[in-house]
């Protein structure tokens, strides 16, 4: 794997074969708008997929591995650099509906951004952000002088449909101002880190797994992504099985808007998470080390620190389940825990609690489940684990028990999304139940959930059999209204493809 973004000269180094014809034409469409827009060409396309997980749901932020890949989705940015001495950025979007926009950026301190505002080009400032902070802590000049631009953005990715839009939005955001600030090299690493923080500056709580996908994809392969020591990405494979096997995704329609209701999901988990971390270390006399999660401590840190105290070692398979006993043990109120009750085991205030888990980023909860939530975190990374031995270990040609051994494993979580994680909605659970039943070996949602959309390993001769089954038992039965070409577009089978690129305009 390459350390940088590549640089193409055309689109067909970036989209398969199927799609390049529509993709060309996209890609020609945007340059003649861009020119309709600002009156002179672009320089330069900054572009960045959106992604698929296969598993591994809500435990990137809790520093655990996921196994997720790149779509041929994606958000492109055409960009222009100012011939002016200011730095104003003007940004438009090829749909109508998202107003042009123009700011100034500051010559010294953050440029500003107000997360509780639903403002489309909050994702582009936030990348924008994150791209002057790098440039600054390398000493470079344009951190302190940075250029003006005109942007005009076209995207693909559909927002709230758990494809992480907002992700392939940022990363194309930060690449575009790195290469207009003059970075003919970018590092994937460095724009994964710096994407992940800059996410937050729009108040999503974000972990690493949409903006290491988005990134480091690779044509043909899902990504193994690990955060601990640091981030790390490598190249999976599925062996060639009997009957062929691919992947689909089915949308539920039911958009899933992490900034609007982050505080009683996306943001809540991440809090509910953290704090459960931090009662296990209590209730075991430990202190948590700072880490890189959203709020300073995760459950892998208690996992970490509490066997390096252990005289014998064990595995990272032996580790998870003895966290999840420890979990059954050490917190047994299933219907969750007040704010009281969680500030009389931590030994802090009230005013303490608010302020260190509850204030970033707001959250509304009466109750705080955290013995759920610790559940599913290492359950599910032990499902990655098992997932990911799976494959290791395969032979170069597989049959149908492997396929159901991955299957089942996709399978669990979904179930374990629904019933421990409270990510699922009942749309989702009826695509996965209808697929399950026509033939689909694993069916379960992808992205934060609470909407979106589900993914399906299935054999390509169910795919025609399963459609049809979503077609007459959900899609007509729940959304009669829904278009012919809503649907089609509904219903994508998807192989993974590649990350983050850019290409010079002549």
């Amino acid at each position: 794997m390459s350390d940088y973004v590549p640089e193409v000269s055309s689109t067909a180094q970036v989209y398969p074969d199927i799609a390049q014809e529509a993709q060309a034409l996209r890609w020609q469409n945007l340059e003649e708008k861009f020119v309709q827009t600002y009156g002179h060409k672009p320089d330069f396309i900054s572009r960045s997929p959106g992604r698929v997980n296969i598993i591994g749901e809500h435990i990137d932020y809790m520093l655990y591995e996921v196994l997720p890949m790149a779509i041929t989705a994606d958000m492109l940015l055409a960009v222009s650099v100012s011939k002016s001495a200011t730095s104003t950025v003007r940004i438009s979007n090829v749909a109508e509906k998202f107003t042009q926009r123009t700011f100034e950026i500051p010559k010294t301190g953050d440029l500003e951004i107000d997360s509780s505002s639903l403002e489309w080009s909050n994702y582009f400032k936030a990348g924008l952000r994150g791209a002057i902070e790098l440039m600054r802590k390398k000493g470079l000049a344009a951190g302190n002088d940075p250029v003006g631009m005109d942007i005009l953005v076209d995207g693909s990715v559909p927002t709230g449909g758990g494809l992480s839009s907002s992700a392939a939005f940022v990363c194309a955001s930060a690449l575009a101002a790195l290469v207009a600030n003059g970075e003919t090299k970018v590092n994937k690493k460095e724009l994964v880190n710096l994407a992940v923080v800059s996410e937050r500056f729009v108040g999503v709580n974000s972990g690493g797994m949409d903006q290491s996908a988005s990134v480091l994809g690779l044509e043909g392969s899902v990504l193994y992504i690990t955060f601990k020591p640091a981030l790390d990405a490598k190249a999976a494979s599925f062996p060639k099985s009997t009957p062929a096997l691919t992947f689909v995704i089915a949308k539920s329609f039911v958009q899933a808007d992490k900034h609007t209701t982050g505080p009683v999901n996306y943001n809540l988990r991440v809090v509910e998470s953290t704090l459960a971390a931090q009662v296990l270390a209590k209730k075991h006399g430990l202190t948590l080390p700072e880490d890189n999660g959203p709020l300073g401590s995760t459950l892998r840190g208690f996992q970490d620190t509490y066997f390096a105290q252990e005289s014998t070692s064990s595995t990272h398979e032996e580790q998870l389940k003895k966290c999840i006993e420890l979990v059954k043990t050490d917190l047994p109120k299933e219907e969750g825990y007040t704010r009281e009750e969680i500030t009389e085991i931590l030994g802090i205030s009230l005013e303490q609690l608010t302020k260190q888990y509850m204030t970033r980023f707001p959250i509304r909860a009466e109750r705080f489940k955290l013995r759920d939530r610790a559940l599913h975190v290492f359950t599910e990374t032990l499902r990655v684990f098992k997932f990911m031995d799976l494959l290791d270990n395969a032979p170069k040609e597989v049959g149908p028990e492997f396929l159901t051994q991955v299957g089942a494993l996709m399978n669990e979580s979904q179930d374990s999304c629904r019933d421990l994680y409270d990510c699922s909605c009942p749309e989702l659970d009826i695509l996965c139940d209808i697929a399950r039943k026509h033939g689909s070996f694993g069916s379960r949602l992808t992205g934060a959930g609470w909407g979106g959309c589900s993914i399906h390993l299935m054999a390509e001769d169910k795919v025609e059999v399963i459609t049809q089954a979503w077609k007459k038992e959900y899609y007509d039965k729940y959304l009669p209204n829904l278009s012919e070409k809503d649907f089609k577009d509904a219903i994508v089978v998807s192989k993974p493809g590649i990350g983050a690129v850019f290409y010079r305009i002549a």
